[in-house]
């Protein structure tokens, strides 16, 4: 039983020990980066807040973006 329990556990564990936040942030840019649009600002405002970064209400998608990928290459 405890190791039914523990393939549970593992199978939705993620496979790296990166911060959530983190991992989102690089999902986000790979998406962009394969030709995808993102539709959502509110998702990448919140993303960006999460790792830290201050977005105003005004800044344009694209900057926030780019604050997104300087902020992954410090990481």
């Amino acid at each position: 039983m405890k190791s039914f329990i523990l393939g549970i556990i593992n199978r939705f564990k993620p496979a790296d020990d990166t911060p959530p936040e983190i991992r989102r942030a690089r999902q986000l840019i790979a998406a962009i980066d394969a030709g995808g649009i993102p539709l959502d600002p509110a998702r990448i405002t919140r993303i960006a807040e999460d790792m830290g970064l201050e977005v105003s209400k005004k800044a344009r998608l694209e900057v926030t973006v780019e604050r997104i990928r300087v902020a992954l290459k410090r990481a």
